[in-house]
């Protein structure tokens, strides 16, 4: 039997250097040129353009391999979607997140309407496996006119919030680190490039973005230290790299 290839196979960049330049670029705010010129102070030396496709292929498996090992979705939903604006023309990002605040999928759709909502159901359900005890959305008509057609979700509880409640700012706020990755880009351009880097971008923040504000200092270094540990298994690398 053979050996399944490395991930890096026909790389020219360690495990390290690529790891970090993922983490780096779904984590924080910085934009490929910022990577490039950190990755440069460090003696390594790399175009912006190649830290993109380094960011595009790794970046898939390493955000599966994260939503493969955190802890099971809670039992409540909560699905809301948001305008963004690709080169003048208007979609709608749906997005579904638990009640901890974990995202569970995102869906970049051309409409609004029962279809679109039907898909998002749906592909939440397939992400997650198992349908939740309770749904909480807007009073937009389409979500319950595509529950109604999902068998899974045919006896869930749904619960209708207006926009400025407070049950709904689970959702809401969910919205926020894209729309800060948005303004880092300048906006976004393609649909199919935009719906694979909020993808990413989404477990990848999240399995760093602890709650600090409510740890004490050493305990946020040691559930820190844990996620690093951690990412160091999802990227093969040996080591936290500190200096190139």
């Amino acid at each position: 039997m053979k050996n399944a290839k490395s991930l890096y196979h026909c790389h020219r960049f360690p495990a390290a250097v690529i790891g970090c330049a993922v983490r780096w670029y779904f984590r924080f705010w910085l934009s490929l040129r910022d990577i490039e010129e950190l990755l440069f102070e460090r003696g390594v030396i790399v175009s912006y353009e190649t830290v993109r496709r380094g960011c595009d292929k790794s970046g898939v498996c390493f955000a599966h391999r994260v939503k493969a090992t955190r802890r099971k979705p809670g039992t409540t939903w909560h699905l809301d979607e948001v305008f963004v604006t690709l080169r003048g023309e208007p979609y709608l990002l749906w997005r579904a997140v638990d009640q901890h605040g974990a995202e569970l999928d995102i869906l970049l759709q051309k409409r609004r309407d029962k279809a679109a909502a039907k898909r998002a159901f749906t592909r939440v359900i397939a992400s997650c496996g198992e349908a939740p005890r309770r749904i909480v959305t807007d009073q937009l008509r389409s979500y319950p006119a595509a529950k109604a057609e999902i068998h899974e979700l045919a006896h869930v509880k749904h619960v209708f919030v207006k926009a400025s409640a407070r049950v709904s700012k689970r959702a809401e706020n969910s919205h926020q680190p894209t729309r800060e990755r948005e303004r880092r880009m300048r906006g976004f351009r393609d649909p199919e490039r935009t719906q694979a880097c909020l993808s990413n971008f989404g477990p990848i923040r999240q399995h760093f973005a602890l709650k600090r504000h409510l740890l004490l200092a050493s305990l946020h270094r040691k559930q820190l230290a844990a996620r690093f540990a951690a990412w160091n298994r999802f990227t093969e690398a040996t080591q936290i790299p500190s200096v190139f």
